[in-house]
């Protein structure tokens, strides 16, 4: 097993990862729990495989659980599906000494986080995040919430889980896509500061997301934790985005737009558009004079050599794009804020950008 720590003071808390971690969860979350009566919030794809696992683990060590499933997909954060599940928790009469464990990706993992958050002013939640992409990222750092229609987690709060376990056979039961959408979370981290460590990608991502070896395994629990190291500290550093958290939001403006203009569907997920969104950031930077074409190069190749898919599969319009871009929550005095790069491992925040650059970059993406 592996660990490390997001160091927030009286709030610290463990991120364990490890193979079948799940069967060990009632040891670990034992110590943590006011009292032994907690609720099981999943989706249904996730429940078919892990929930009799984790439900046999707590019955067996005399935790008291009760479960809710919810159904899958990005349109289950929402509005709607926030105030049903706080009713259900309220008939349920889950007092403040109750803990909720968030079993799932990262559409539980938010939207769980946040019904954590404000019932009644805020109640322990544990985190056992299920795909690649929660793992390496929303699971940890506290940012939970839900969509609206006017864009991409603008509803939420700040609420750090009591602990994070992180079971890489999980991944196993997943399609090699939804691997591929978490993988571009991984990439992220060696965009922003770790050029040495997207270099250990080029070199280990294809046979990292090829499948369930022991190798594999061990691919994936190292890329994990230096994920996971790399948020915490930023975490640690920044825990309410002030400043240098927002690093994290590499790709993300433009991805954001890209989910936005999709309606939110499964026809591209987080991690994809994500995946897009950074390559634009980079070619953007290269645009704007700041990055040699050939490291933008790298990265785009870099992605097709894995499997991901491309801006230009879908027939989006620029201009609407550019609209969702706009409501972004990160727009601060009529300005966006972009993560762009001076190269591999060397990103900065930056409001000068010139928005026909942008409307540029995204022709071009979305041609091919």
């Amino acid at each position: 097993m592996k660990k490390t720590t997001v160091d927030l003071g009286a709030r610290s808390y463990e991120i364990l990862i490890g193979e079948n971690i799940i069967d060990e969860t009632a040891s670990y979350i034992s110590p943590l729990l006011n009292r032994p009566r907690t609720v099981i919030i999943t989706d249904e794809n996730v429940a078919k495989h892990q929930l009799l696992r984790l439900e046999e683990k707590l019955n067996k060590n005399n935790i008291q659980f009760e479960t809710i499933v919810l159904p899958a997909g990005e349109a289950t954060k929402s509005m709607e599906m926030f105030n049903s599940l706080l009713d259900q928790l309220l008939s349920m009469r889950l007092e403040r000494s109750d803990t909720i464990i968030a079993l799932g990706g990262g559409v539980i993992g938010d939207l769980v986080g946040f019904v954590a958050s404000v019932y009644l002013r805020g109640i322990d939640f544990i985190q056992i995040p299920t795909t690649l992409l929660a793992q390496v990222d929303s699971s940890v750092g506290g940012k939970t919430g839900i969509n609206s229609k006017y864009g991409k987690n603008l509803i939420g709060a700040f609420h750090q889980p009591k602990l994070v376990l992180i079971d890489v056979t999980t991944l196993e039961t997943l399609e090699k896509r939804h691997i591929i959408a978490g993988y571009a979370e991984v990439v992220k981290y060696g965009l922003i500061n770790d050029a040495d460590f997207f270099n250990w990608l080029k070199e280990n991502g294809e046979a990292l997301i090829s499948g369930p070896t022991y190798k594999c395994r061990a691919l994936r629990t190292k890329a994990i934790l230096k994920s996971c190291e790399a948020k915490a500290a930023v975490v640690a550093e920044d825990e309410k985005e002030a400043g240098s958290r927002a690093l994290l939001n590499l790709g993300h403006t433009f991805g954001h737009a890209l989910e936005a203009e999709n309606g939110y569907n499964d026809n591209l997920y987080h991690g994809e558009a994500v995946a897009m969104g950074m390559i634009m950031a980079f070619d953007l930077s290269e645009k704007m004079g700041l990055c040699e074409k050939e490291e933008c190069d790298q990265i785009r190749l870099h992605f097709d050599t894995i499997g991901a898919q491309k801006a230009s599969a879908f027939n989006f319009d620029v201009d609407k794009l550019l609209h969702h871009m706009k409501g972004d929550k990160k727009m601060s005095d009529g300005k966006l804020t972009f993560v762009i790069a001076r190269g591999i491992g060397k990103s900065f925040l930056s409001k000068d950008v010139d928005m026909e650059d942008v409307k540029a970059v995204l022709k071009s993406a979305l041609k091919g």
